[in-house]
C-alpha cells in the first residue's frame, strides 16, 4: 500500500500556484508612449533583496545608457517601493571571485562616415536601417563592449571595456552612430568560466545579411572573452513561411542544464510581425549547437530559469505574457501557456511589451515580473503597470 501510494506521488503532475500581481510602478493614465514602463528586469541585490528596474524612456537608440527607475522589495516581493539608490549598490550576476558583473549599455557613439571601411549591407529593423562594416577593420574604439563591475568588498561600480575580438564579426551602425551594445545572459559554467549568449550578431550569406547569436567565454571574470561558437540562422518553412524575409534571431534567453549542457531560446518576431521562438542546445560549452527547431508560435525576449527542483522554466510575450514549464528539465517538452495578461487587442503591442524577467527565491519559487498596459487603477483609469508574480512548483 505505502508502495503503491509512493508510485501514485511520484506519477502525479507536478502543482503549480500562481499568485496574484502586486505592483511595482504605473505610469499616469494619459502615458501610452512606446518604450515608457517597459521593458522590467528583476535581481537580487548584496543584501538578498529582490530590485526591478523599468524603461522610462523611449524604445530608441538615443535612450541608450540612460538611467532606469529602480524598485526594491524588503519582502520578497510582496510590496515595492521606489529606491533611487538601487542602481548604486551590487546586485545581478555574482562572479566565482566574489565580484558582480552587468553588460552595460552605453550612450552611441557618433561617428564620421568618412572615417569607416567599405560597408559590407545594410538590414532594416523596423523603422531604422542599419549599415553594417566588418568588426576587424573598424578602428578600436568601435570594437569596445563595455561592463560594469563591483568588486567583492568594494564600494561603487567600476566602468570597464574590452575590445571585442571577432574575426567575422560586424557591427551596425544607425543615424550616424554606432550602438555599442552586447546584450544577453551570462551564466557560470562548471569550470567557473563564464559563458554568453548574445545579440545583436549578424551573418553574411549570398546577396543578404542575417542576425544571429554568438556564445562567448571568458575566463578571467568577464575581463576578456572570445567567441565560441555562433546559432547560424535556420528557419522553418512550415513554422513560418516567412522565415527567409526575416532579419534572423535575437533576444536569446540561455540557461545551464542539470547535465551541463546550454539551452537557449530565440527570438525571430520582427518588422514582418509575429514569427516563432526556435531552441538549441550545445554539449561542449557553446562550440556547437543543434539545429535550432521552431516550438511556439509566438514570442519575444524569452526568459529561462532552471529551478532547483529541476523544473524548466520559461516566460515570453507578445501577444499578452505566457508563461511555460518543462518538466523534463531539459526543454524537450514543454507544457501548455499559462497567460497571465489578457491579450485582446488586434495589435499585439497593445496589452503588453511582453518582456519578462525571472527571480528564483528558493528551489520551488520564483518570482516573475512583467507588463500589463491596461491595469485598472485605483482612481478607474487603465495605466501601463509593471507587475509582478510569486509563483511555485511543487513536485
Amino acid at each position: 500500500m505505502l508502495l503503491a501510494l509512493l508510485l501514485a506521488a511520484l506519477a502525479a503532475p507536478p502543482w503549480v500556484q500562481t499568485g496574484e500581481p502586486v505592483l511595482v510602478v504605473e505610469a499616469p493614465a494619459a502615458e501610452r508612449r512606446w518604450g515608457r514602463y517597459q521593458f522590467p528586469r528583476i535581481w537580487r541585490d548584496a543584501a538578498g533583496k529582490p530590485v526591478v528596474f523599468a524603461h522610462v524612456e523611449a524604445d530608441a537608440v538615443e535612450s541608450y545608457g540612460k538611467p532606469l527607475q529602480a524598485f526594491v522589495s524588503p519582502d520578497s516581493g510582496t510590496s515595492w517601493r521606489p529606491d533611487p539608490k538601487a542602481a548604486d549598490r551590487a546586485y545581478g550576476v555574482r562572479l566565482p571571485n566574489g565580484d558582480y558583473l552587468q553588460s552595460a549599455t552605453t550612450a552611441p557613439l557618433p561617428v564620421e562616415t568618412a572615417r569607416l571601411p567599405k560597408p559590407v549591407g545594410e538590414l532594416r529593423a523596423y523603422a531604422d536601417a542599419y549599415t553594417f562594416y566588418r568588426l576587424a577593420e573598424l578602428p578600436h574604439e568601435m570594437r569596445l563592449i563595455f561592463f560594469d563591475r563591483f568588486p567583492a568588498g568594494g564600494t561603487s561600480w567600476q566602468r570597464e571595456s574590452t575590445a571585442l575580438n571577432d574575426p567575422d564579426g560586424l557591427r551596425g551602425f544607425v543615424r550616424g552612430t554606432l550602438p555599442r551594445i552586447w546584450w544577453g545572459d551570462m551564466r557560470i559554467a562548471r569550470d567557473g568560466s563564464l559563458v554568453a549568449v548574445v545579440y545583436p550578431a549578424y551573418q553574411e550569406t549570398p546577396g543578404r545579411l542575417y542576425m544571429h547569436a554568438a556564445c562567448y567565454s571568458s575566463t578571467d571574470n568577464g575581463r576578456n572573452w572570445r567567441l565560441k561558437g555562433r546559432i547560424p540562422y535556420r528557419f522553418d518553412r512550415t513554422a513560418d513561411p516567412r522565415g527567409a524575409e526575416r532579419n534572423g534571431y535575437s533576444e536569446p534567453a540561455l540557461e545551464i542544464l542539470k547535465d551541463g549542457s546550454l539551452f537557449v531560446v530565440l527570438r525571430t518576431t520582427d518588422a514582418l510581425g509575429i514569427g516563432p521562438m526556435y531552441s538549441s542546445r550545445s554539449n561542449d560549452l557553446g562550440r556547437t549547437w543543434t539545429a535550432p527547431r521552431a516550438f511556439t508560435p509566438t514570442g519575444v525576449m524569452p526568459r529561462l530559469l532552471l529551478l532547483g527542483n529541476g523544473t524548466l522554466v520559461m516566460t515570453s510575450g507578445r501577444p499578452g505574457v505566457d508563461l511555460r514549464f518543462s518538466f523534463d528539465g531539459r526543454g524537450e517538452h514543454w507544457s501548455e501557456p499559462r497567460r497571465l495578461v489578457p491579450a485582446d487587442a488586434a495589435n499585439p503591442q497593445a496589452d503588453s511589451c511582453g518582456y519578462t524577467d525571472l527571480l528564483p527565491l528558493d528551489r520551488n519559487t520564483f518570482l516573475l515580473v512583467y507588463t500589463w498596459f491596461n491595469r485598472p487603477g485605483a482612481d478607474g483609469r487603465l495605466h501601463k503597470s509593471v507587475l509582478t508574480r510569486r509563483i511555485t512548483v511543487t513536485r
